[in-house]
């Protein structure tokens, strides 16, 4: 009888994990088939307020500043000219001051021993262009940070 019931338990795990990762690949196909919040379905950002973090491409840059860039550039965005790591300064003097700008501190800044350059978050927006994410610099001086993502969005409004 024992031999029964190891039978009939291994037939039922075989069958349970068989429709488990039927599940798991059906969401795989359906995730990627269904555009991000904020995105429609050619990959352009409709909406910036609603993209979140790694929907778009990971990027290297300047000074191996670790970053990524969501959607397509419009037609002669300022933002071709940006890089991943850029000086909050440099950025400005190459393409201007933004529309609308803002601050936000992060999860990171609750970490007790946290000593990285996520604490906090810079945040410029550009009307018909997208968003400029920047991390680093001080609650003082947030003109230290580096870019570390820029959103495309050909029809941002210009306000956060």
């Amino acid at each position: 009888m024992s031999q029964e019931i190891n039978v009939v338990g291994i037939s039922l795990a075989l069958v349970l994990a068989a429709n488990l990762s039927g599940c798991a690949s059906n969401s795989a196909e359906q995730a990627a088939a269904t555009p991000s919040a904020g995105m429609n379905s050619s990959g352009q950002v409709v909406d910036s307020s609603r993209i979140e973090a790694g929907t778009g491409r990971a990027v290297k840059g300047i000074n191996d500043w670790e970053g990524e860039i969501t959607g397509t550039p419009a037609a002669n965005s300022k933002f071709t000219k940006l890089q991943i790591g850029m000086p909050m300064k440099q950025v400005t003097d190459l393409i201007g001051q933004p529309t609308d700008q803002g601050a936000y501190i992060t999860g990171k800044a609750f970490i007790p021993f946290y000593f990285g350059s996520d604490k906090h978050r810079y945040e410029m927006v550009y009307k018909g262009q997208g968003r400029l994410i920047f991390a680093g610099g001080s609650i003082g001086d947030f003109s230290g940070g580096h870019l570390i993502w820029i959103i495309h969005n050909a029809n941002e409004s210009g306000y956060r």
